[in-house]
């Protein structure tokens, strides 16, 4: 009996040994991404470009200390935090330029990319001022670059990142909903062009999913947190067209502390 009694005490102390590990570990876990380096990669929508309060130093990158990345940096204390998400980057660009701080001791890297290379700002620029026809076209241009040609350019990019930081965990973020369709502008682009911008929108994040996933990388959806606040919304996280025009939609403050970096935290 004492022996029996003796087991049994001996593995009723294993077990709370076990439990209280297995809450350790999980709370270790939460915090491993902030107890090595993050490297923050990617295009505008990372830089933080409509946010303001730019990194003088970065130069025509346009690094936001407003953007998601910086926050939260500045919230979790990464051991090193390299931010070299540039304005206007493509996924060459991210390949040939930004990967020199991501090393073995690199634990977590996000970024956005790919808006760039389907012609984001051109596409944009022709729905603003050649009308619907125009616009319909140059959009359907940019949805079969997307469906057939951005896969492979992701492929290059998170290969890369991957080679260069094996042990990062990393979070490919999409966009969002540029529209809220049948909203409250009266004025500007046609229904027709707002709802194909759109769905071409759903197309990019749908690549860009698929290929995380390929990759063994998390991707975070932002259409959840920007719900709501699209343009013509009536309390938008986006710009509109504005000045200066590198601005135009791109995440407004706003938008990156309550859109893009809810989402990133959680998926960190």
């Amino acid at each position: 009996m004492r022996v029996s009694r003796l087991t049994a005490l001996t593995a009723a102390f294993f077990v709370a040994m076990s439990l209280a590990l297995t809450g350790a570990t999980a709370a270790s876990a939460a915090q491993l991404t902030a107890s090595g380096g993050y490297v923050a990669l990617g295009d505008s929508y990372s830089a933080g470009v409509g946010a303001g309060s730019y990194d003088s130093s970065s130069g025509s990158c346009k690094r936001s200390t407003k953007a998601y990345p910086a926050l939260w940096a500045a919230a979790h204390s990464p051991s090193s935090f390299s931010f070299t998400a540039c304005s206007g980057a493509r996924t060459g660009d991210v390949v040939s330029g930004q990967l020199g701080p991501l090393s073995s001791a690199t634990s977590l890297v996000s970024i956005t990319i790919g808006g760039n290379d389907a012609g984001f700002a051109d596409t944009m620029q022709t729905c603003a001022l050649q009308g619907e026809s125009a616009c319909l076209s140059r959009v359907a241009q940019a949805r079969t670059y997307i469906e057939s040609t951005l896969p492979g350019q992701l492929d290059s990019v998170y290969s890369a990142i991957t080679n260069k930081a094996p042990s990062a965990h990393v979070v490919a973020l999409g966009y969002p909903h540029f529209y809220k369709l049948n909203g409250t502008c009266v004025a500007g682009l046609s229904e027709k062009s707002r709802a194909a911008i759109d769905a071409a929108a759903d197309d990019i994040n749908g690549v860009i999913a698929k290929r995380a996933a390929n990759h063994g990388f998390a991707f975070v959806d932002v259409n959840s947190t920007f719900a709501g606040h699209e343009l013509c919304s009536g309390s938008p996280w986006l710009h509109s067209v504005t000045l200066p025009v590198d601005e135009s939609y791109h995440p407004t403050a706003a938008g990156q502390a309550s859109g893009y970096l809810p989402v990133f935290g959680s998926a960190a």
